[in-house]
Order: C-alpha cells, then sequence, then structure tokens
C-alpha cells in the first residue's frame, strides 16, 4: 500500500483515538474532512463538516497548511497525528 499511510489520530473534542490509513496524494484539507467524517461515522455522533478543521504533528506541534499534500509532509506509517476545530474569528 505504498498510497496509503498509517497515522494515529487523536481527537480530544470526542476523546477518541483511532489506527487509519490516509492517501498520501490527497491535500490536508480534504484528508481532515475525510478523517472527521470517519470520526463521525465511527462515535455515531454529528459533525458539522463545513466547519474547519486543523491537523498537528503530535511530536513535533506542527500545523500542517490546508493546500499541502500528504506525501510532501513529514507524515509517515506511524504518526501520531491531532485534530481539532478550527475556531472563526
Amino acid at each position: 500500500m505504498k498510497n496509503k499511510i498509517l497515522i494515529k489520530l487523536y481527537a480530544p473534542e470526542f476523546g477518541k483515538v483511532f489506527d487509519i490509513y490516509i492517501p498520501a496524494n490527497y491535500l490536508v484539507w480534504k484528508i481532515t474532512k475525510l478523517v472527521m467524517k470517519c470520526v463521525s461515522d465511527l462515535c455515531d455522533i454529528s459533525i458539522n463538516l463545513k466547519n474547519e478543521f486543523i491537523l498537528i504533528n503530535k511530536v513535533t506541534n506542527e500545523v500542517y497548511s490546508n493546500n499541502s499534500i500528504i506525501r510532501e509532509t513529514d507524515i509517515r506509517n506511524g504518526t501520531e497525528l491531532i485534530i481539532l476545530s478550527q475556531k472563526k474569528e
């Protein structure tokens, strides 16, 4: 599975941790939407997918730009990521 990356995803807003595969060729903003849809389905809760979400590396605290392609970041198999809702100001 060269085009998939296994990550550990922390969703602190829901108190959950998931091991999921994400596509390596997608933009970060698409991955955040896919991941939140997955969290919504697995937790059986309603999440407004129109909200903005941010992806953060748990080890380095790097916040990933929404326009970055996953394979061009430091996200690799086993990377621990945190996903949070981003408050609009």
